[in-house]
């Protein structure tokens, strides 16, 4: 995305290796990456997290938008907490996935459905039709945040990462119909 999206709250912007720290709260978690699809492992230390976001700075400008991977920062504070991401679905790469991950430390305020909304406001610009969610079956807040982004669900399938997932999807025309 050419310039930052921003919410009431809250700033979408490209991750920077000055993150480290703060995507550490997030992707150190165990709360969170126990519910990531593919299954991520914990990442072990702020070292480790610098470079992740680093690969994720290198590899951000050679996809075509919507595709990628952003920082969701605090206004009120410029605090990151969470990310954000749309990547192609395995295995035939044809479906898009809307991902987000917020810190423990702020889970309930909103800032999911806040941030992913304005990313599929965004996407919906850039010629795409359609975004698919994921989540394990059991995962309720991930299911309850689909629902408030307006996503229907669709089925339950193994098709994506070899995992039993709920599919939840959100078409351009359930914006604009």
């Amino acid at each position: 995305m050419e310039t930052p999206l921003s919410t009431d709250r809250l700033v979408i912007r490209d991750w920077t290796v000055d993150d480290a720290e703060a995507a550490f709260g997030i992707y150190g978690a165990e709360d969170v990456t126990h519910w990531l699809t593919p299954a991520m492992e914990r990442v072990g230390d702020v070292g480790a997290m610098r470079s992740v976001l680093h690969a994720w700075q290198e590899t951000q400008p050679n996809l075509p938008p919507p595709r990628g991977r952003w920082a969701v920062v605090r206004k009120e504070d410029g605090v990151v907490v969470g990310g954000l991401g749309i990547r192609l679905l395995p295995p035939f790469e044809e479906d898009l996935e809307l991902s987000w991950q917020v810190s423990p430390a702020v889970w309930g305020r909103g800032y999911a459905s806040e941030a992913a909304t304005a990313l599929i406001e965004w996407a919906f610009t850039q010629d795409t039709e359609e975004l698919f969610a994921v989540a394990r079956p059991n995962n309720t807040r991930a299911i309850a945040v689909a629902k408030r982004l307006g996503m229907q669900w669709v089925g339950e399938t193994d098709k994506y990462y070899n995992l039993r997932l709920q599919v939840y999807r959100i078409r351009h025309t359930d914006l604009i119909g």
